[in-house]
């Protein structure tokens, strides 16, 4: 029993981490742009078969370091000829407008790469078990999580250390401010709109290395990682992070004991912790108002 615990933990660690990196990302241009990016999922994706492409070429080492730049790439160009032109307008807009995003992207990783699932290829050294004991511990799941950790760490790190980062949280605050003190107000979207694809780009390579590619690999995670934003409070990426560590051990716990209450039991706790915090974990008051 205690190793049928410690595999679920274990899996709900991998899971959190997937909600995690997707919902820093969904976060990041939520707090700044308040823009609900409903194709987030979908540059997870794309990001998985960029590196794919690439592996061949490069390897994995390689794909792992170029693919999610590139996402970012597309992310940033998107951004620049679409998504800044609804900023003005009700978030209605957005919300249709990435939603629709999300159908071509979709669409067009069909009819690139096929409907059938492919395998990225992992270094054989990470494919092995650390135990006997332990054999669902593969070096890869280990990996995984170390990248998350520094891909976290380099984040927060940016956000409070680099003269970039600082802008894009004083934004977050009151951007009219940040405007009014003669910063470019739209290159700064644009660039925060990026790091945010960029943390899908790199969910999506790691992903890929885990459970394969599919056009549609980044819905799975899509929603629990908005849950995640809510569970943890808008406008505050610690709370994000928290949040999709709680949803994801919650749902992987849920299964050794309720398998059937799996999915559901990531929305009682946001319906929980609405009651009972409207403004969720770590999250601000009034920052969509």
């Amino acid at each position: 029993m205690l190793q049928l615990v410690l595999f679920n933990v274990t899996n709900g660690l991998i899971i959190g981490a997937f909600y995690v990196l997707m919902a820093l990302g969904v976060a990041m241009i939520l707090n700044l742009s308040n823009v609900i990016n409903f194709a987030h999922g979908n540059f997870l994706a794309l990001g998985g078969y960029f590196a794919f492409v690439l592996t061949p070429y490069i390897g994995f080492w390689g794909a792992l370091v170029v693919a999610p730049p590139l996402v970012a790439v597309i992310g940033y160009l998107i951004e620049r000829v679409m998504i800044r032109r609804v900023y003005s307008r009700d978030p209605v807009y957005s919300l249709l407008l990435t939603f629709g995003l999300a159908f071509i992207l979709q669409d067009a990783c069909r009819y690139i790469w096929g409907t059938t699932g492919l395998p990225l290829t992992v270094p054989a050294s990470l494919s092995q078990g650390i135990s006997s004991e332990l054999f669902f511990i593969t070096g890869y799941r280990l990996f995984m999580m170390a990248i998350v950790a520094i891909a976290v760490i380099g984040l927060f790190a940016f956000l409070r250390y680099t003269r970039m980062g600082v802008r894009i949280r004083a934004g977050t605050l009151d951007l009219d401010t940040v405007a009014a003190l003669g910063i470019n107000v739209r290159l700064l979207r644009s660039f925060n709109f990026a790091v945010g694809i960029y943390l899908a780009g790199l969910a999506g390579v790691l992903a890929g290395g885990q459970i394969g590619l599919n056009p549609n690999m980044g819905d799975d995670l899509l929603m629990p990682a908005f849950i995640a934003v809510i569970v943890g409070g808008v406008g505050s990426l610690t709370g994000t992070l928290l949040g999709g560590l709680l949803i994801g051990v919650a749902s992987a716990l849920t299964t050794v004991f309720f398998p059937s209450a799996q999915e559901a039991v990531i929305y009682v706790i946001m319906a929980v912790v609405v009651l009972i915090r409207p403004r969720g974990l770590m999250g601000e008051e009034g920052m969509l108002t």
